[in-house]
């Protein structure tokens, strides 16, 4: 009879469960086509079949697997689980756990998985409090995160850790989940006589940004919403879906690994010369929080890195959008921000100064410091003259064309090589001319 009590107990459970909770994967197999790294072959999944797991650290959004796979792999490896939220525990908790796992592993051999959410926030002193028991392999410890463990977490613990990192689902996936939500009479929604129109799966699907848990969830309200209508009326429309679908939260960490790949993903896009791309990506920073103050340096960055005299306006148009923006403010900087995004994705590129600075910056750390020519040194000062310096030094202003034939470095090296895009094409022109006519001025000499 208990065992009957406890199979019934456990139905009405599931029965008050969300649609997400209760349509998880109930086996490896099932989950492995979320998620790449545990397909046949793959590294997780023979490290579960020949049951040699060891620390690992889930890393990855919200809604992707990461609390299912925790405990479809104490299933897959009959082990003791326990479940801990970092936001809302401490290093006694953690403690007792570890003490439970050690008792249990002393007492009957079976080893003990200490699943730990949200690891991101966990201190230091709270990190290093697993060491010593993951270095014994007291227990099997995994941990998950939505931030990027390698500014997230201590090195000892990362050293110690196979990390994997979870993908958002596709649109597909997540159609293909709903649908099976809809259709199962045991766990899902097939016994509510709705019927889901495939455009509100669409937009579920779309609007759920890779994330099965909120995409069912959404599902689930919009089922709901309709049960108790007459059978004719009982359908999810595009509409319904839309008004159970809660407005989107972007996800991003101006700490982290968001804020760098968002600002590395608008640079390459102008580098790349997609204003659409680069728009956007600007767009998702501004929407984010990001400080407008930071992109327009971003800006004014890839002006002179990217654009440089191609288009020596492009540095103009960014200083003057990162100026507006010290004055103006969101919401209104960000026009003179999308002007000078756009403006810059446009223009013709070239790194040209770019790269002259770095090699300059080379040459003095690897050669030879070269000492400053004697005709080019300062006479303005009391001896300067007695010691020759600035003598045999050449005024261009009084050349007829502006120009002579001077050295001024001592040594024979190119730093500056301007490209043939925008406008630097016209100054490798004039670079050209010039050297042209020293060169015929040698040959007669």
């Amino acid at each position: 009879m208990a065992g009957l009590f406890d199979k019934s107990e456990q139905k009405n459970r599931e029965r008050v469960q969300p649609l997400a909770a209760r349509m998880r994967p109930r086996s490896l197999d099932e989950f492995a086509g979320q998620q790449h790294f545990l397909a046949e072959g793959k590294l997780l999944r023979r490290l579960l079949k020949s049951n040699r797991i060891s620390s690992l650290i889930f890393y990855g959004p919200p809604g992707t697997g990461k609390t299912t796979l925790a405990h479809l792999i104490a299933r897959q490896t009959e082990s003791k689980f326990f479940s801990l939220n970092a936001a809302s525990c401490g290093v006694k908790d953690v403690r007792a756990v570890l003490q439970q796992a050690d008792n249990e592993l002393a007492a009957s051999g079976r080893r003990t998985i200490l699943f730990v959410d949200e690891l991101h926030h966990f201190s230091k002193t709270q990190q290093d409090v697993l060491l010593p028991d993951l270095e014994k392999g007291t227990v099997i410890f995994i941990g998950a995160t939505t931030d990027n463990p390698y500014f997230a977490l201590v090195a000892p613990l990362l050293s110690r850790s196979q990390i994997f990192e979870f993908e958002p689902l596709s649109s597909t996936d997540l159609i293909s989940q709903l649908h099976r939500a809809m259709s199962d009479s045991e766990r899902g929604l097939q016994s509510t006589g709705v019927t889901v129109e495939d455009e509100a799966f669409e937009f579920l699907a779309k609007g759920a940004d890779g994330d099965v848990r909120r995409a069912l969830n959404a599902l689930e309200v919009a089922v709901l919403s309709v049960t108790d209508l007459p059978v004719d009326e009982k359908v999810v429309s595009l509409e319904v879906a839309e008004e159970s679908l809660q407005q989107k939260s972007i996800r991003y960490d101006r700490a982290g690994d968001e804020h760098y790949d968002a600002a590395s993903a608008l640079i390459k896009s102008i580098r790349g010369s997609d204003p659409d791309a680069a728009i956007y990506w600007m767009a998702r920073m501004l929407d984010a929080g990001e400080p407008p103050r930071f992109i327009a340096r971003r800006l004014m960055i890839s002006a002179s890195e990217d654009i440089g005299n191609a288009d020596p306006h492009g540095l103009v148009i960014a200083t003057a959008a990162a100026q507006s923006t010290e004055m103006v403010g969101m919401p209104e900087c960000r026009i003179m921000l999308a002007q000078a995004c756009t403006y810059l994705a446009c223009a013709p590129k070239s790194n040209a100064a770019y790269v002259a600075i770095n090699e300059a910056l080379h040459d003095l750390k690897t050669q030879e410091v070269l000492p400053v020519p004697k005709h080019l040194k300062d006479r303005h000062y009391q001896g300067a003259k007695e010691l020759g310096h600035g003598d045999d030094y050449q005024y261009p202003h009084n050349a007829e064309t502006g120009w002579v034939d001077q050295d001024y470095l001592g040594v024979d090296r190119t730093y500056y090589r301007p490209t043939n895009r925008g406008y630097e094409a016209k100054i490798l022109a004039r670079l050209q001319a010039l050297r042209n006519s020293t060169a015929e001025a040698e040959e007669k000499s």
